[in-house]
């Protein structure tokens, strides 16, 4: 299995080099050349597995320059009970008839993003070993929230690498500011930036792709990498939880092997759907990938017109893990949909960034349309639903999570699909204790952070995560603010490179 850039497709790499580099050198995002393929039979067979040999399965159909040693060498390391909750290192919650919460936030931050930021510090490190890179990695990571701490989390102390992460200041909840902010290990550093994620996002991937800066960190024997899902090792591991979760629905006769199911993802940057879209690609049965967003609704937009126009006004919103209005990896998408047309995907991509929008041919609309459906929910809905599903099934969600189920709802409205389904249940209630709180304890006078996980823990009888607890206590060491166009010059004095 070899990968190639969405903007040149004649570079041919090897899994350790796309997944080392982050990405390609012009500017593109590493896609495999063929996306494999997993039988019924395999599906099946996976039903005596446990997570981390079902995620050694299907990462050996992608990562094949990779011994069966070291596969499983990452995922013994990253999928275990020191590191999740339990042994099934995902949750599955039936919700109502046919509808199933796919909690994927049991694991050290508490956010889906630790599914894959606990394997990819393995692959990123065993990659490096393999092409005999004789460098330190420096890790840049731009972060909504969520990705942010789940990469300090996965890098902390390991061994040959440096992690820089850079959040909105004012773009994040006040728990995932505070888990950042008090992240211990000698390797890592955090700043805010005063802008929004799609700031954050957008320098990072300047000073990624910086000739002159890469030449820098070459005399100085370091060489970058990203922690963000347009780096193939972070998004591979999101395939894996949808194939988990159709195998144990299977296995515990929810549905049948071979029966269709829908997927909802509550998305912002495209990549957990995405994986998603994979999965159906390998043969996984899936009917319908729904898209949930929230206000900032750029996706839905897109899905439903073929136009992606990021000049829109901008809002922070009580699910700030998808207030962006950039989705990186809709990049991967399209250039499937293009038929691996590179020459494509680098005038669109360039029409983003000097003009803000493109539109896709007719041809793709026509396909993403077939594949997706596309929907969004304001923070009075997101609220509202919250308070729902508390009311009919006693259960407590957090805000991207709702923002899901509303589209979900939506969808069965439009379309009266009966389907089985999956919502990707993305982080923890506790990281969003105040909106949440505010949906199901109206009236509520708690203000202390903490006096609401207390309160949030009365009601919703879910056990407080113990990382979340001890925040409380830890002091704040990352204090930093700068501007967008400070990034550069913070990033190289942080590495001790004169600028």
């Amino acid at each position: 299995m070899f990968y190639k850039s969405t903007r040149n497709s004649a570079i041919n790499v090897d899994s350790a080099t796309a997944i080392t580099q982050g990405i390609s050198v012009e500017g593109g995002l590493f896609v495999p050349n063929e996306i494999p393929k997993i039988t019924l039979e395999e599906i099946d067979m996976l039903a005596d597995m446990n997570y981390s040999e079902r995620a050694t399965f299907i990462f050996k159909k992608y990562l094949t320059d990779f011994t069966d040693v070291e596969i499983k060498y990452c995922t013994d390391n990253a999928y275990n009970t020191d590191n999740f909750e339990n042994e099934s290192i995902i949750e599955l919650s039936h919700l109502f008839d046919g509808t199933y919460m796919l909690e994927l936030w049991h694991g050290p931050t508490c956010a889906f993003k630790d599914m894959a930021l606990q394997i990819l510090p393995y692959f990123l490190t065993t990659s490096a070993k393999k092409i005999n890179l004789n460098k330190k990695i420096v890790i840049l990571v731009a972060t909504s929230g969520d990705t942010g701490k789940a990469a300090l989390e996965g890098f902390k102390d390991i061994e040959g690498t440096q992690i820089l992460v850079f959040y909105p200041e004012n773009g994040v909840s006040p728990m995932q500011k505070r888990q950042m902010t008090t992240q211990d290990g000698e390797n890592v550093d955090v700043c805010a930036i005063n802008g929004n994620f799609d700031d954050c996002q957008n320098g990072v991937k300047e000073i990624l792709t910086d000739n002159d800066i890469k030449a820098k960190l070459e005399e100085e024997a370091l060489i970058f990498s990203s922690a963000n899902s347009i780096n193939w090792g972070r998004l591979v591991p999101q395939i894996v939880y949808y194939v988990s979760a159709y195998v144990t629905l299977a296995k515990d006769k929810e549905i049948e092997l071979g029966e269709k199911i829908n997927v909802v993802v509550p998305t912002g940057n495209f990549g957990n759907i995405l994986a998603a879209y994979y999965s159906k690609k390998m043969g996984l049965p899936i009917n319908k990938l729904i898209c949930a967003s929230n206000v900032n609704n750029v996706l839905t937009d897109f899905i439903n017109t073929g136009v992606y126009d990021r000049n829109r006004e901008f809002y922070a919103t009580s699910s700030p893990s998808m207030d962006i209005l950039i989705s990186s990896n809709l990049e991967r998408l399209l250039y499937h949909f293009t038929g691996d047309n590179d020459k494509q995907i680098s005038e669109w991509f360039a029409s983003l960034s000097s003009t803000g929008r493109y539109e896709v041919t007719d041809d793709v609309k026509k396909i993403l349309q077939d594949e997706f459906f596309a929907g969004f929910s304001d923070d009075e809905q997101t609220k509202d639903t919250i308070r729902a599903i508390y009311n009919q099934y006693s259960y407590t969600c957090d805000t991207h999570t709702a923002v899901a189920v509303k589209v979900y709802n939506d969808y069965k409205n439009k379309t009266n699909d009966k389907t089985k389904t999956i919502i990707a249940s993305t982080a923890s209630p506790y990281k969003f204790s105040a909106s949440v709180l505010e949906a199901i304890d109206k009236g509520s006078e708690v203000s202390d952070e903490y006096e609401m996980i207390e309160r949030l823990n009365e009601l919703s009888k879910f056990e407080i995560p113990e990382s979340l607890a001890e925040l409380k206590n830890k002091k704040v060491k990352y204090t930093n603010s700068i501007e967008k166009a400070e990034m550069k010059g913070y990033v190289l004095k942080e590495l001790g490179i004169s600028y």
